[in-house]
C-alpha cells in the first residue's frame, strides 16, 4: 500500500459536546439518530456526530444508557450565534421529542450557551429549573412525562475536516476499509466522522455555486475514460473519504492515524492520499507521513 506524501486541508470550527441519555438503547439511538442526521454544512448549517456509546451506566451524569455526541458549526463572525440556532434546533427536533430523553454538558470550556430561550421554552412557560445530578436543569413538561437538559452548555474551538482519501479496488474493500476506519476513530477521545463513510468528496471550486460544493471530478472512477486529466489510479474503482472534526488538531492526527492504521494491510486498498486544495481551503496542513 502507497501513503502519498501530500496533506490534508482542515479549518477552525466552534462544537458542542454533549451527553445524550435515555430509559434504554433503543430510545438512545433514536435521540442520537435524529440529532446528527439534520443536514450538514453543504447547506450552511452544522455536522453532527458520535463521538462514542456509552451503554455503562456509569459514565454519564444521570447514570442511564447514553452516547456522546457532537453539533458543529464553521468558525467565524456570528459562529456562536448559529450554533446557539442549530444547537437548539438539533435537540428540539431529534432529541425532545423521543420518550425518556435528556441532555448534558460535555465541555468544560469557558463560553456557554443559555440553553433556556431556544429550548426550554418549548414547555411554554411551564418549564422550570432544578439542581439534579450536580447541574443546573431545565425540566420541560411533556406528554410523556420531562425533558431534561443541561441550561448551559459549553462550547469551544476545534478543527474540522481533516480527510483521509482511501484508493480501493472493488466496492467490498471499500466498504470493508470504511468501517475499520470508523471503527478506528470511536476509539479516539474527542474525534467523530461526521459522515461516516463518504463516498463523494468535494472541491473548492464549483460550477454550480448555489448548491454549494461538488463533485471532485479528478478522483471519480467512472469519469477516469472521460478525462484526459483524471488522477484515479488504473485499477482503483472505490475512493471512499474519512473526514474528522476534532477538539484539538492533536485529536484530528490521532485519528488519521489510527485510520491508516486500521487499513494498511488490508487487501484491495493500494493507496491512501488526502484532500490537498494548495492552500485554498483551510488554515491546517496535516501532513499523513508525519502523523504515523
Amino acid at each position: 500500500m502507497e501513503l502519498e506524501d501530500t496533506y490534508c486541508e482542515a479549518f477552525e470550527g466552534l462544537v458542542a459536546r454533549l451527553y445524550v441519555t435515555a430509559y434504554d438503547e433503543p430510545r438512545v439511538r433514536q435521540a442520537v439518530s435524529g440529532a446528527t442526521a439534520l443536514p450538514c454544512t453543504v447547506f450552511g448549517e452544522s455536522e453532527g456526530g458520535v463521538e462514542q456509546w456509552l451503554p455503562e451506566q456509569e459514565e454519564t451524569p444521570d447514570g442511564r444508557t447514553g452516547a456522546l455526541i457532537q453539533i458543529w458549526v464553521n468558525y467565524g463572525p456570528g459562529a456562536p450565534q448559529k450554533l446557539e440556532y442549530e444547537l437548539a434546533k438539533r435537540v428540539r427536533q431529534g432529541i425532545l421529542v423521543v420518550p425518556t430523553t435528556s441532555v448534558f454538558n460535555a465541555l468544560h470550556a469557558g463560553e456557554t450557551i443559555d440553553m433556556m430561550a431556544k429550548v426550554g421554552h418549548c414547555g411554554d412557560g411551564y418549564e422550570t429549573i432544578e439542581h439534579r445530578f450536580g447541574r443546573e436543569v431545565i425540566i420541560v413538561p411533556i406528554m410523556m412525562g420531562e425533558f431534561v437538559i443541561e441550561r448551559r452548555i459549553s462550547y469551544q474551538r476545534g478543527v474540522m475536516g481533516g480527510n483521509l482519501w482511501l484508493f480501493c479496488t472493488s466496492l467490498e474493500s471499500a466498504l470493508e476499509a470504511g468501517e475499520r476506519a470508523v471503527a478506528a476513530i470511536e476509539h479516539v477521545e474527542g474525534v467523530i466522522a461526521p459522515f461516516g463513510i463518504c463516498s463523494a468528496g468535494s472541491k473548492p471550486e464549483t460550477n454550480f455555486p448555489e448548491i454549494g460544493p461538488t463533485t471532485n471530478h479528478w478522483y471519480c472512477p467512472t469519469l477516469k475514460y472521460h478525462l484526459a486529466d483524471s488522477q484515479v489510479p488504473d485499477g482503483v474503482v472505490s475512493i471512499p473519504e474519512i473526514v474528522f472534526n476534532g477538539l484539538t488538531l492533536d485529536s484530528v492526527k490521532m485519528a488519521m492515524r489510527a485510520t491508516i492504521l486500521s487499513v494498511q494491510d488490508l487487501e484491495g486498498v493500494v493507496k491512501i492520499s488526502a484532500g490537498n486544495y494548495g492552500g485554498k481551503l483551510g488554515k491546517y496542513r496535516i501532513h499523513l507521513r508525519e502523523v504515523l
